[in-house]
């Protein structure tokens, strides 16, 4: 067997004490509806639910319709009338050395439990919307539950979003309240915050509308003549720390919106995604219990997320608090002091479950494994992926270096609009292939298909759908129903299917590959490529840390492949190793994909959730004007790949 090739299945022993089994696919398929029926009923319903899935007006669905329950009571207030008060819920780091802080559940009710008193104190009723621009301190965490236990719906935006970005998504929501920070530290130093919430709300004529209070929390204090709007403006330690730590929870239909997602395409209005509290909440608990088999009381898990995206809201928020899950959250950057920090960090609170994306596993393999090489790393038992499909090289590395050559590795695929995990290999059931993430979790059903929606062999590319409605779904698009039926309904109208937007294969084994969006397929001389697919076979030498490949316009080929590489440490950079990475992609591959011009850059272009912009990319390779460059970590990152192209 080729290392290519090489299935990596579970170890007797995890498989012995995995928390999800093998039956659970067939259960699953023989009554989906039994089957979430099931899941759901792991959560605390004071209203019992009547019908488990009401698809008569589709594409919006009703899930576990007639039931009632509070979503911050499933993740708090149930553990601790369990008895379970004083396990630690969170593990606070920030970034900051030794500043730290464990929160019980206890605690966390407390805290919780202060912060709805006085959002009610302020008349906000349930429906309202909420705004939360904050970095990761655990007072973001609390401000969503605090939202969730009053039915307030929450909007999170993330806090290295422009003024204007927090602007858009305040006004689409008509959001009451901003919660946010002082200040934030990034790479040791404190930058200011709340200077872009006063921008984005604007004054007199051009002041928001909704707005009536921004709360804040005092993070840097680093600003002693911090701007301040009398009325508006209020400190979490004079208003929020004040109140009562007792507040009776109301309960809230299934069907209630838990909280807006504001997702953005290449132009146009951000798209606020919603998603419900008891479909959303089921399909969190589940994924969460079974995708990183939790053991309860046992494991402690860290998600590297931020809260301003979807991960950090369902696996780093409800998932893992839904579960009385014990979890790491990280204010800082990996790099903060210096390169050793995440794995100081898993190895001074024992974690045992580490969820991250490709591109952050890509700057360890970058940074060398000496430094994970320098801790212990051996109470890790689990590990996973997300945000982008991994590359197989990428992937052996974080198994063999991260993992020690014993932990299953999760590589999930799911989405914003998804709510949870989709697809997944279940550890302990599933036997592995470096990159694919295998197959559709139970109750999840998942097709590749064509252009008319018949099933494409294996082997062959075609369009991700989900072909059956799942709890976790989202209900709409903010305000805009048409919008929602046309983005995700409409490819597919005729048969009903949700359209992913990614494309997807089937190997040989039936194993999925998710291939990446359908707008990061090539046409090149008639033939179909997978950008995702060149970069691994770029990955995959071992002078490479890094790849993204576009399709840019090209007279003879219709479009040419142009690849921007960065290097390992080591590596040398000139013509022949050029022509090896050139070879390498047409060995993997084939000729036809060999790249037409190959790039090796410093760095590449990034948002603040590691996603490489590629059509920013394909703007330098075909010489237009740069399009929106505001949601990157470095915008300057273009002038040094100009500088190595000119």
């Amino acid at each position: 067997m080729t290392e290519a090739s090489k299935v990596y299945p579970p170890s007797k022993e995890f498989a012995d004490n995995a928390n999800a089994t093998v039956e659970m696919y067939d259960r699953a398929d023989a009554n989906p509806d039994e089957f979430w029926a099931e899941q759901a009923r792991r959560l605390d319903w004071t209203t019992p639910f009547g019908q488990v899935l009401d698809w008569s007006n589709a594409p919006f669905a009703k899930w576990f319709v007639g039931g009632e329950l509070n979503v911050a009571v499933n993740c708090v207030d149930r553990h601790v009338a369990a008895g379970k008060g004083d396990r630690v819920a969170i593990h606070w780091v920030g970034e900051p050395l030794d500043d730290t802080r464990d929160i019980t559940y206890s605690q966390l009710k407390d805290e919780v439990s202060r912060a709805a008193n006085y959002l009610s104190s302020i008349g906000l009723v349930a429906g309202d919307r909420v705004a939360i621009y904050m970095p990761m301190v655990p007072e973001a965490i609390i401000s969503m539950l605090a939202c969730a236990r009053l039915g307030l719906t929450h909007s999170v935006v993330f806090a290295g979003f422009s003024a204007a970005a927090l602007r858009s998504r305040v006004d689409d929501a008509e959001a009451k309240v901003v919660i946010t920070t002082d200040g934030q530290f990034r790479r040791g130093k404190p930058a200011p915050l709340k200077e872009a919430v006063d921008e984005a709300l604007g004054t007199g004529a051009d002041a928001a509308k909704s707005i009536e209070k921004v709360i804040v929390v005092r993070r840097t204090n680093h600003d002693p003549d911090l701007n301040w709007v009398q009325g508006r403006d209020v400190w979490w330690e004079d208003t929020v720390a004040e109140q009562s730590p007792e507040h009776e929870p109301e309960s809230f239909d299934a069907e209630h919106p838990l909280f807006l997602l504001y997702t953005s395409g290449t132009t146009g209005k951000p798209k606020g995604i919603v998603h419900s509290s008891g479909g959303y909440l089921t399909q969190a608990a589940y994924t969460f219990h079974n995708v990183f088999d939790h053991k309860e009381g046992r494991d402690v898990f860290w998600c590297g997320a931020d809260i301003g995206w979807v991960t950090g809201h369902s696996y780093l928020v409800y998932g893992p608090l839904s579960n009385g899950a014990t979890e790491v959250i990280y204010e800082g950057t990996p790099n903060s002091p210096d390169e050793h920090r995440h794995f100081q960090i898993i190895e001074k609170y024992g974690v045992t479950t580490y969820y991250i994306a490709p591109t952050l596993i890509r700057t360890f393999m970058k940074w060398g494994r000496e430094i994970p090489d320098a801790h212990d790393l051996s109470s890790l038992r689990l590990l996973g992926s997300v945000g982008e499909p991994i590359n197989p090289e990428a992937w052996r590395w974080y198994s063999d270096v991260i993992g020690g050559g014993r932990c299953p590795i999760v590589d999930t695929w799911w989405q914003t609009e998804t709510g949870g995990i989709m697809i997944s290999p279940l550890p302990g059931v599933t036997a592995t292939k470096p990159g694919s993430a295998m197959r559709s979790l139970p109750g999840i059903s998942a097709s590749i298909v064509d252009d008319k929606g018949a099933p494409v062999p294996d082997g062959e590319q075609g369009y991700l759908v989900l072909d059956r409605p799942w709890p976790g779904m989202l209900r709409g698009i903010w305000g805009d129903p048409d919008r929602f039926k046309e983005t995700y309904w409409s490819r597919f109208a005729e048969q009903g299917w949700y359209f992913a937007g990614d494309g997807a294969r089937f190997d040989e084994d039936h194993a999925l590959w998710v291939l990446g969006r359908v707008d990061d397929v090539m046409n090149v001389s008639g033939h179909r490529i997978s950008t995702s697919e060149v970069e691994s076979a770029l990955v995959a030498h071992p002078a490479v840390a890094e790849a993204a490949v576009i399709g840019a316009a090209d007279e003879t080929t219709g479009q040419g492949i142009v690849a921007f590489v960065i290097l390992m440490e080591h590596a040398a950079p000139g013509d022949d190793l050029v022509a090896e990475l050139r070879q390498q992609v047409a060995v993997d591959i084939s000729p036809i994909a060999k790249p037409r011009e190959i790039n090796i850059v410093p760095e590449l272009p990034k948002t603040r959730s590691g996603k490489i912009m590629r059509r920013l990319l394909k703007d330098i390779a075909e010489g237009r004007e740069l399009g929106d460059t505001s949601t990157l970590v470095d915008p300057a990152v273009f002038e040094a790949i100009r500088a190595k192209r000119a």
